[in-house]
């Protein structure tokens, strides 16, 4: 990855006098419909398909992600694809600091300044960093983020959510907004119908929960699927060490190929051969003639722990 650019925009005296709990703490205003239309015109941005732009105009809504996601005074919130702003601002508004990932450069480089007009007293509290949130690291944010909240692009949300929960074991509670589709695929139990690889990867990292529908037509431009959220609270009952997670996750990838499979057939490959996912699959105590539908997270942690 290549060199990361990073904004940092301090605030100077707040415009506002909007302290309604009384802490100092001026609270920021939030993008409507106006607003957005406003911002996109003047920086003649379309939304796009490919970056999986939908941008949220509604106030109510942001404010409902915000207090789904519990993030307080002491989070470092880390957000994918704020776009123009509209989580960003109700973000600044309960945590202590936010760290944006932003792909678009044209995107990246307004936030700052759409920041210090809405949210003058939490601007030194924001920082957007311009890159691809597949290819964020550790090492190029400049603290530990405790919390994910964000609207991910849809065309990526399971890859980028994962990657960040593998890349993050500081990241405490997740918080995501994405297809409905793909909000049941993650939070389906062992035994459904939707339950897969998604399923099983996030819960690798915790416990998986809807958190609520989110319609239509609080986008524009509006999308043509309805929209859920997802939480995931890290237990840390896994181990992060990535050699560990990614023999877990070879093995959930194998036992998912062919789903309609038996376990026994199904890991043949994986394992070199049927008679030995068979011995593989007895020494970790499970059934050769399951299938990987009905296993949970910690039935293939057990089995990628066989030698």
């Amino acid at each position: 990855m290549g060199r990361l650019a990073v904004l940092l925009v301090q605030a100077g005296p707040a415009l506002s006098d909007d302290d309604p709990t009384g802490s100092g703490r001026r609270e920021p205003r939030l993008l409507g419909p106006a607003q957005i239309r406003q911002l996109a015109a003047e920086l003649a941005v379309r939304p796009t398909k490919t970056l999986g732009q939908n941008f949220v105009h509604d106030a109510n809504t942001v404010r409902r992600i915000v207090a789904e996601s519990g993030v307080g005074p002491d989070d470092v919130v880390l957000e994918v694809g704020p776009g123009l702003g509209s989580l960003t601002l109700a973000l600044l508004g309960a945590a202590g600091r936010v760290i944006a990932v932003e792909i678009d450069p044209t995107l990246a480089g307004r936030l700052p300044t759409t920041v210090a007009e809405y949210a003058p007293a939490q601007a030194e509290s924001f920082e957007v960093i311009t890159a691809d949130a597949m290819s964020v690291r550790r090492a190029d944010l400049p603290v530990a983020p405790t919390a994910l909240v964000a609207n991910l692009p849809y065309n990526v949300a399971v890859p980028v959510l994962l990657h960040l929960l593998g890349e993050f074991p500081s990241i405490a509670t997740s918080l995501v907004m994405v297809q409905a589709e793909v909000a049941d695929r993650l939070a389906a139990g062992p035994g459904g119908r939707v339950y897969g690889v998604p399923s099983v990867k996030a819960r690798y990292y915790g416990t998986v929960k809807r958190a609520g529908a989110v319609g239509r037509n609080v986008f524009w431009p509006e999308p043509k699927v309805e929209s859920g959220l997802v939480r995931v609270d890290r237990t840390h009952d896994q181990s992060d060490d990535p050699a560990v997670r990614a023999k877990v996750f070879a093995v959930i990838d194998a036992a998912f190929a062919q789903r309609r499979k038996t376990m026994r057939s199904a890991l043949a490959t994986w394992a070199g051969s049927p008679v030995e996912a068979e011995r593989r699959l007895r020494a970790a105590g499970i059934d050769p003639g399951v299938r990987g539908e009905r296993l949970g997270v910690d039935d293939f942690v057990r089995l990628a722990s066989v030698d």
